[in-house]
């Protein structure tokens, strides 16, 4: 009987540290590596629907620099997280003219704005700005980005809150993992 209850203490002893290992190697995961977002809002649509769940990769910038065109999340200056597109970054000019993109006056493409372009019956995607009009600097600085949401007409991004500190970056995200007719890798 005293075998029979000290097997089953084992037992119970065994499945309690497995529990433990797992649940702190995912808060581990969740804290450095990989945590979930939801999409809230229309300003990445149509590259990312409202309620769309992706993962963020917390340790790519952590390594490196953020790249023009990487999807980010980061904190947003009302205690919230944003996900925008990076646009500008460090040492660039910014400028947007007749629905085009210029990045130190060289016209730069939006393939995957191609979509919504096509779909405007009346007026620009983007109205026309200067880096110089929005934040009165010639350049971005170094340590700040400049990022804009897809969906022009209804994004509160740089050109309404300012450049983005690269430390106020929590990550990139670029895989749609719920709802599953969604689930993949954007660009």
């Amino acid at each position: 009987m005293r075998q029979a209850q000290k097997e089953k203490k084992n037992e119970l002893w065994e499945w309690s540290k497995a529990l433990l290992i797992a649940f702190g190697l995912a808060a581990i995961i969740r804290l450095f590596l990989f945590t979930p977002i939801i999409v809230d809002g229309e300003s990445m649509m149509p590259t990312l629907e409202n309620g769309d769940s992706m993962l963020v990769n917390k340790i790519g910038y952590i390594v490196g620099e953020p790249k023009r065109f990487d999807i980010v999340v980061f904190h947003a200056p009302e205690q919230k997280n944003y996900i925008k597109r990076v646009i500008g970054l460090p040492g660039d000019h910014v400028e947007y003219k007749n629905d085009q993109l210029y990045i130190n006056g060289k016209e730069v493409s939006e393939p995957y704005l191609d979509q919504y372009k096509d779909d405007i019956t009346e007026g620009t995607l983007t109205d026309d700005f200067t880096l110089e009009s929005i934040t009165g600097d010639k350049e971005i600085p170094e340590g700040y980005v400049f990022v804009m949401g897809d969906n022009r007409r209804y994004s509160k991004d740089s050109r309404m809150i300012g450049l983005i500190e690269i430390d106020e970056i929590i990550g990139k995200t670029n895989f749609v993992f719920w709802p599953i007719g969604e689930v993949g890798f954007v660009k």
